[in-house]
């Protein structure tokens, strides 16, 4: 979207993004179309609505596929008329936007199910557009890989790391259901876990094979409630380990060649990239590092004790 802008016509007016899923329908119809004062309660002064923002520009309808049926006819009397009503407000106000709008719905099916307005749909599909996911796209994969490699190497100061050859091939063939935001948060990994080495397909190490990394979070294999290992398997997805290979020594010394970050350190990092992901919300930070909340402010009451900030 940011591209068609910075290449119409409309380049020199402004670029406005709106995400539909992201509001419910009374703050985003204010959001689009703005109001008055008094319209409703806490509305305490006008507001300019998106339209009205990016009027000589481009307005990007991110997830437009989640917004309410209600809404959906008013925008397309927008589209139609070229005009928005501000909530509360008295008068039309002309608005000359282009609308560009994304979804990863099928909206044709959207509108057979009744959840899409069909009149919208034909209104907005003048020229379609379809990203293929990434794995549709052959060599994009590598070139995105290695501009992700490079941007976190830059990001935490590390030497140049390079992609090996055996994880090139396991890029190629991983189908990445999550597409680029998959691509990237394992290649943020990887990078950290190589530390300057290059990337091997050990340090794509999936969610399902990943370590423990808390020591409060690890069973006690002494103790009565300790759960069996997994029985070894005789084959893993690519760049997968089995059990067996986890568990033998020339295997982990070959991965632990050359230097390695700290296990002490590695937890600080995840910590802090767990709070900013979650703007310092300790229990969804917690949650999305898998570990306890208890467990959480024990680890930043140490890092405090030792000087690091992790305010």
């Amino acid at each position: 979207a940011r591209y068609l802008h910075a290449m119409s016509k409309r380049v020199r007016g402004p670029f406005v993004a709106v995400n539909c899923a992201a509001l419910p329908e009374h703050l985003l119809e204010s959001e689009l179309f703005g109001h008055e004062k008094g319209a409703f309660t806490g509305a305490i002064a006008r507001k300019l609505g998106k339209f009205e923002l990016a009027t000589g520009g481009t307005l990007l309808l991110d997830e437009i596929s989640e917004m309410d049926m209600a809404l959906q006819a008013k925008l397309l009397r927008v589209l139609q008329e070229g005009e928005i009503d501000r909530v509360g407000g008295a008068e039309t106000v002309r608005v000359d936007v282009r609308v560009l709008a994304t979804t990863n719905r099928d909206l044709e099916d959207w509108v057979k199910q009744g959840k899409f307005r069909q009149d919208l749909y034909f209104r907005l599909n003048v020229i379609p557009l379809r990203l293929p996911s990434l794995r549709e796209r052959g060599d994009d994969v590598l070139e995105l890989a290695r501009f992700f490699v490079d941007m976190y190497v830059r990001e935490y100061n590390l030497p140049p790391v390079p992609l090996s050859e055996a994880a090139v091939v396991w890029l190629k063939q991983y189908e990445f259901p999550g597409n680029v935001r998959e691509l990237q948060n394992l290649m943020e990994r990887a990078v950290l876990l190589a530390n300057g080495r290059p990337v091997e397909p050990c340090h794509f190490l999936l969610e399902n094979d990943a370590w423990p990394l808390f020591e409060e979070d690890i069973p006690d294999a002494a103790g009565e409630d300790a759960a069996e290992p997994p029985a070894a398997t005789a084959s893993a997805a690519p760049g997968q380990m089995t059990p067996a290979d986890a568990g033998a020594p020339e295997a982990v010394s070959d991965r632990l060649a050359g230097p390695v970050i700290p296990l002490h350190e590695m937890e600080r990092i995840m910590i802090i990239k767990g709070l900013e992901a979650t703007s310092g919300n300790r229990t969804q930070a917690a949650e999305l590092l898998g570990i306890s909340v208890r467990t959480l402010r024990n680890k930043l009451n140490e890092y405090r004790s030792m000087g690091h900030p992790v305010d």
